[in-house]
């Protein structure tokens, strides 16, 4: 049988859109992501009117940072990917934040003490002992996570079922920032149901979240999506959970 030309459509759609920053934007009409009820970008934002010295880690291209509303006088942001380290400078000079592109697991490149707020939001990783050692006594650290084991059910019909890691767990990330010396004042789990419309809207999500499904392509994976794309005519929106957790610490005085 001929290929649907709709799926080839949306295949071609889904592999066009670029992928550096973190403005999901496109998503608009396609997919949907129920959003954690702490709103992590408003705590943020509070946070950092009332710091006097900031860093947000792995910022992506800045797009959440760039949304507050008073920065605090001192303010720096890390990021390894070069596009998004360069889309981070443009969109976070309006805040006079200085960008610095680095691996996200390696050493923080400011001196010890340096800050009395130090956020991440979606963090690929998190060197706790270097977040300790950057924040002043007193200061603290707030991040949303990526949860064990988010979108299991579109990770699961691409490559068929995948174990869970705990690596991403709520509960470690409580354990290894106790064991940085750091004392966890807040912690917070949720399941959020994400909904995808169309095929096309998978292919682009699954280029931009890499982790989902490792070393994804769509000529590689196209069985699958032929498979999800008649799913979705017939059935309806495919349907998947994002596991997100809300984590608070501070560094004793």
């Amino acid at each position: 049988m001929p290929e649907d030309p709709e799926f080839a459509r949306l295949l071609a759609e889904g592999e066009a859109v670029p992928v550096e920053g973190w403005d999901f934007s496109w998503f608009d009409g396609r997919a949907t992501e129920e959003r954690p009820s702490w709103g992590y970008a408003r705590m943020m934002a509070g946070r950092m009117a009332q710091a006097r010295a900031a860093l947000d880690i792995q910022t992506g291209g800045g797009e959440v940072l760039a949304s507050i509303p008073q920065p605090p006088p001192i303010l720096a942001a890390t990021e390894s990917w070069p596009p998004n380290a360069g889309l981070a400078r443009r969109n976070l000079a309006p805040l006079g934040a200085r960008v610095v592109q680095v691996a996200d697991d390696a050493g923080l490149p400011f001196a010890a003490e340096s800050f009395d707020l130090v956020v991440s939001r979606h963090p690929v990783r998190l060197v706790w002992p270097e977040i300790a050692r950057a924040l002043r006594p007193g200061g603290t650290f707030l991040s949303q996570l990526i949860g064990a084991g988010t979108n299991r059910e579109l990770t699961d019909f691409m490559m068929g079922p995948q174990p869970v890691s705990e690596v991403r767990g709520a509960a470690r990330a409580r354990s290894q920032a106790e064991a940085a010396g750091l004392v966890v004042t807040d912690l917070r789990e949720e399941a959020l149901r994400t909904v995808f419309n169309d095929v096309g809207a998978v292919v682009y999500f699954l280029r931009k979240v890499l982790w989902t499904v490792p070393g994804f392509s769509a000529a590689g994976y196209r069985p699958q999506l032929l498979r999800l794309h008649e799913e979705i005519q017939s059935g309806g929106p495919f349907v998947a959970h994002a596991q997100r957790a809300l984590i608070e610490a501070r560094k004793p005085s």
